[in-house]
């Protein structure tokens, strides 16, 4: 399947190229040789670099999201507890960490609208899966899902993830500490 998309991104230029000149020729007839062959270029420099810089911009969206997920998960929590459904904790989650984690707080408010639209919710939280792939997010996800699937307490599922969450987080930080300590 890789291939197939990479395929794909390598015909763009092409494609872009061949799109402006027809908008340039169909849109103004009257424009010089110049300025169509300036157009067809421009299409096709950002058919080849576009692709390139948003894949760029997702990847680094993709890494600034573990900084906010156990804080985020943990608002979670107290959001359940208090009594909110998913779909308005999840708002109120992305709006508490907008100002910490921005991609995190868009991830998880488009997960909350995409909750109150779709006519299967178990696809908004899969989406959110998709969109966000980090092994702390799938834990969510499955989580989630099973708690509308099986209708077991919200909080009371969140709260068992986050020990496990907290325990794998202390885990890593005892490993790292003893490597420190070793040189």
């Amino acid at each position: 399947m890789r291939s197939s998309s990479s395929s794909a991104c390598a015909h763009l230029p092409l494609v872009l190229a061949g799109v402006a000149w027809l908008l340039i020729a169909t849109l103004s007839p009257g424009m010089t040789l110049t300025y169509k062959l300036g157009g067809t270029v421009l299409g096709a420099i950002l058919g080849a670099y576009g692709p390139r810089s948003s894949s760029a911009t997702w990847s680094k969206r993709a890494r600034s999201h573990p900084e906010g997920a156990a804080d985020a998960l943990d608002l979670l929590v107290i959001c359940a507890e208090a009594g909110l459904s998913l779909d308005g904790a999840l708002t109120r989650v992305a709006r508490e960490i907008a100002p910490a984690s921005p991609e995190l707080a868009d991830e998880l408010g488009l997960t909350a609208i995409e909750l109150g639209f779709l006519p299967n919710r178990t696809e908004a939280l899969r989406n959110l899966q998709k969109r966000v792939d980090m092994a702390s997010v799938r834990g969510v996800v499955n989580t989630l899902a099973q708690t509308e699937r099986y209708g077991t307490p919200l909080a009371a599922s969140l709260r068992v993830l986050t020990a496990e969450f907290r325990d794998a987080r202390m885990m890593r930080a005892e490993e790292k500490a003893g490597r420190c300590r070793r040189r």
